[in-house]
């Protein structure tokens, strides 16, 4: 694997095969300091700027996802001080959300909190039979802050978001995957198996489509039917101007389906 960013302490992305890796790596809970944050964002840059990496894994290793936010860090920040950096919180849980590639979550043990933020911050997420996900700030006395009362409700709805935000309770993998919070439940020795699998099916895909789809979805949850309608349209209009279309009907037409190599053009 290739280190991509060499001066990254606990945030890196590696490439493997068209495959850019999000490695979290800071034990023992991969506690999600400023400078894990920033270092995420970096990372998701790179991944986003970068033509090797066709699809995307976050991994938080073997034994933990992460354990959310570093509280200590948090604990002796005023209001001003926490007006100052929220911003900068969700922007770089952003980053990865706005990756323009398919984008996978590897889950094992503990996500929670800012973990769980991060999680759904991908496309699909693919759990260890141990993992346990929550969005437990509210028995801090906060409110998820990374994104959680938003994509949480998108993904499993008002009332499922509400009452886990609500309690603040863990959920096992298998009530996740019953409500829809994750897409996948595999042994925990599976998880980065199965994930980098999952991304590897798009390393030689049509770079354009697979980000046009990824945009039209994502965008149209953002608004009413008629403006999403318009903005898939205009998507699929604009791959018309792609080299991969004309390479993909023409496969079509000459071999049938599913045998087009694509050039990312």
């Amino acid at each position: 694997m290739v280190n991509l960013l060499g001066m990254a302490e606990f945030a890196h992305l590696e490439v493997t095969d068209g495959v850019g890796t999000i490695q979290l790596d800071r034990p023992p809970m991969n506690a999600l300091n400023e400078q894990v944050q920033e270092e995420i964002r970096d990372a998701a840059s790179e991944a986003t700027e970068r033509d090797d990496v066709r699809a995307v894994v976050v991994w938080g290793g073997a034994k933990v996802f992460a354990a959310g936010a570093d509280i200590k860090e948090m604990a002796d920040m005023s209001y001003p001080d926490m007006v100052k950096r929220s911003g900068a919180l969700q922007s770089s849980f952003s980053a990865v959300a706005r990756i323009p590639k398919p984008v996978v979550a590897a889950v094992t043990g503990y996500a929670l909190g800012g973990g769980c933020e991060l999680a759904l911050c991908a496309d699909i997420r693919i759990a260890a039979d141990n993992a346990k996900l929550g969005q437990p700030e509210i028995l801090l006395g906060i409110i998820p802050g990374a994104g959680g009362t938003q994509r949480l409700t998108r993904l499993v709805g008002p009332a499922k978001a509400k009452e886990l935000i609500f309690t603040g309770r863990f959920i096992g993998a298998e009530e996740a995957l019953s409500i829809g919070l994750v897409d996948k439940v595999v042994s925990a020795d599976q998880v980065y198996d199965a994930a980098f699998a999952w991304a590897s099916a798009f390393a030689h895909g049509p770079v354009f489509a697979l980000r046009a789809a990824k945009e039209a979805i994502d965008r149209g949850l953002e608004t009413d039917l008629e403006t999403g309608l318009e903005i898939e349209r205009q998507q699929f209009a604009a791959l018309f101007a792609t080299q991969d279309r004309a390479a993909g009907m023409r496969s079509f037409i000459e071999e049938g389906p599913g045998k087009a190599t694509f050039e990312g053009r």
